[in-house]
């Protein structure tokens, strides 16, 4: 075997360096390496989300509607459930006062609608653990920003 060493080198040699082929170049003191490819990062911008879910959708917004009187006249207690009292989405208002109508069709006299809504955004944020919100039929319907103006309570305070 060992008059055989020198021409075993030279044919390892040969077959490592591509058997003299000029296109092929091989650095036998390295081992093979796959190639890699380096390719440039695309900056990916991700828009926010344009819409909030939220947590209180599809529940009740109110628990449910009672009369009574007072030396004023009548009055509708209106109670609101926890996602009546905490829900912020758009359109809300509108949803909650269809409730109220669905449970007595009595609220939808003059100025109710604007007190509902004046308690749905303004009594939520002063007094949000007050129990119910009273809605007076015999009130003055004066719009909306008189009724914000008089605290929700057109006509007179509420006792």
């Amino acid at each position: 075997m060992a008059r055989y060493r020198p021409a075993l080198a030279v044919l390892v040699l040969a077959a490592v360096a591509g058997c003299g082929s000029p296109d092929r170049d091989v650095d036998i003191r390295t081992p093979s390496a796959t190639p890699t490819t380096t390719v440039n990062p695309v900056p990916v911008t991700v828009a926010p989300p344009t819409t909030t879910v939220d947590p209180y959708a599809g529940l009740p917004l109110i628990d449910r509607v009672s009369w009574t009187e007072n030396i004023d006249g009548a009055r509708l207690r209106v109670f609101p459930t926890e996602a009546g009292r905490n829900t912020a989405a758009p359109g809300t208002d509108e949803a909650a006062w269809q409730e109220v109508l669905a449970l007595d069709a009595g609220a939808d006299a003059p100025g109710m609608r604007d007190q509902f809504i004046c308690h749905w955004v303004w009594a939520r944020m002063v007094a949000p653990d007050k129990p119910s919100w009273n809605l007076e039929p015999w009130r003055p319907a004066v719009g909306y920003s008189a009724t914000v103006s008089a605290n929700c309570n057109p006509g007179g305070p509420e006792r």
